[in-house]
């Protein structure tokens, strides 16, 4: 007399109250958050994604996705940068 369950195939979450879908092209899954659903939102926050704004601010050089430390740049391209401006500040005080 044990009641037997019925395995149900689990679909991927729905909408949440609001309706919203995810906001990438040909995704039909439930918003979860920042537009996206579950699964581009995981893929988002590893930075595999680049449909939506980086997850925090990015070097302003071109194809350095590291994060900002400093004036738009990253630690390694602050760290030249102020070491040629040193460099700058001397050659323009010698010339003086």
């Amino acid at each position: 007399m044990a009641e037997t369950k019925t395995k149900t195939k689990k679909k991927a979450p729905t909408a949440k109250a609001t309706g919203k879908s995810c906001t990438i092209a040909g995704c039909k899954r439930a918003y979860r958050a920042k537009g996206l659903c579950f699964f581009h939102f995981k893929k988002w926050r590893a930075g595999e994604l680049e449909a939506k704004p980086a997850r925090y601010k990015t070097c302003s050089k071109p194809d350095c996705k590291k994060k900002v430390q400093e004036h738009g740049l990253c630690k390694e391209h602050f760290e030249a940068w102020k070491k040629s401006r040193k460099k700058n500040a001397a050659k323009a005080e010698a010339a003086a």
